[in-house]
């Protein structure tokens, strides 16, 4: 997986999935700017209405003790990734979105 890929990574202790862009893989760990999957409607409604402030991600980093494994967010089938349900809700990709937190 290159840098800047869209992945969802599953962590154990304690059982969480996060997803967002891969900012960093090492032996020591993944460095994520993304959300919990489970807050990924939530985050999508508060950046969709027009009068809400912008809403960065935030950075995170997890030790390859907690990682169970990272996958790319991709299509499977006629299941749409969460990216392109993010476009499909925002308007637009990931990528340009947070490019304006850059």
């Amino acid at each position: 997986m290159d840098p800047h890929s869209i992945v969802v990574v599953s962590l154990h202790s304690p059982k969480e999935k996060f997803w967002g862009e891969l900012l960093a893989l090492n032996p020591a760990g993944a460095t994520i700017r993304g959300v919990d999957l489970n807050s990924f409607d939530h985050f999508v409604r508060e950046i969709s209405e027009p009068d809400n402030q912008r809403t960065g991600l935030p950075t995170v980093f997890f030790p390859m003790t907690r990682i169970e494994r990272i996958a790319l967010d991709e299509p499977a089938g006629a299941i749409p990734s969460m990216a392109e349900l993010f476009e499909r809700k925002v308007g637009r990709s990931l990528r340009a979105y947070l490019e304006h937190f850059a």
